[in-house]
């Protein structure tokens, strides 16, 4: 793992794929916050990290848990050559690399589960991930203090997915401060593939959400 975090902040600065100021905080910010929920993960699952970005927590899950088979799905060409020479360097056998957006990759490939970190609100992360979901599998997200909420403002886009639960769950008490917190979806069957129309997630439908927070707050 140290070699890893020696790439992100060498290279993955110098390539914009990290800010120089995350530098400091590299282990537990962003490290240590994504490897304490490895155990959420079944045994040897095939996972997906979708907008893999710097590898966090695609690597991360990849070296902690050997038993994981990881595709990263990156569309950037600059991300994907670096997430290479990163998995060539450090001789990791359980990680493929996928230049591709996630909905390119619907019926053509499934895994157990899929994941991600900071990619975008969950309404729309979840329409682009849960189609790549097999059956019986799950959407296992990594997301900040507003997962809750996310969850509460996007049930209508959720049900329209076919999500019958939808559980948020903390991980790293005692280990990163704040714990990190997860929402972990399950589909009845296979979750449809949408448009941003049919599921409701279009920039009309964000700024509406926003003006309510801070109607709220006001």
């Amino acid at each position: 793992m140290e070699r890893y975090v020696a790439h992100l902040c060498d290279t993955g600065v110098t390539h914009g794929l990290v800010g120089p100021r995350e530098v400091p905080r590299m282990w537990e910010r962003h490290v240590l916050n994504c490897a304490v929920v490895h155990p959420g993960i079944a045994d040897e699952s095939a996972v997906a990290d979708i907008g893999a970005g710097a590898g966090l927590p695609g690597l991360v899950l990849a070296i902690a848990r050997p038993d994981l088979r990881l595709t990263l799905v990156e569309p950037l060409l600059r991300r994907t050559v670096w997430l290479e020479r990163v998995i060539d360097d450090l001789e990791l056998d359980n990680v493929e690399v996928v230049r591709a957006r996630a909905d390119e990759l619907w019926g053509k490939r499934s895994f157990d589960v899929v994941t991600s970190r900071a990619v975008a609100r969950i309404g729309e992360l979840a329409r682009w991930s849960l189609p790549l979901v097999q059956r019986g599998g799950e959407m296992f997200v990594l997301k900040g203090s507003s997962a809750a909420l996310e969850r509460d403002e996007d049930a209508s886009i959720l049900r329209k997915l076919k999500v019958v639960e939808a559980d948020v769950e903390t991980w790293g008490a005692g280990i990163v401060d704040p714990e990190t917190v997860t929402l972990r979806l399950s589909v009845e069957g296979v979750a449809p593939q949408l448009t941003r129309k049919q599921a409701g997630t279009g920039p009309s439908t964000a700024k509406k959400k926003a003006a309510r927070r801070q109607g709220r707050r006001d």
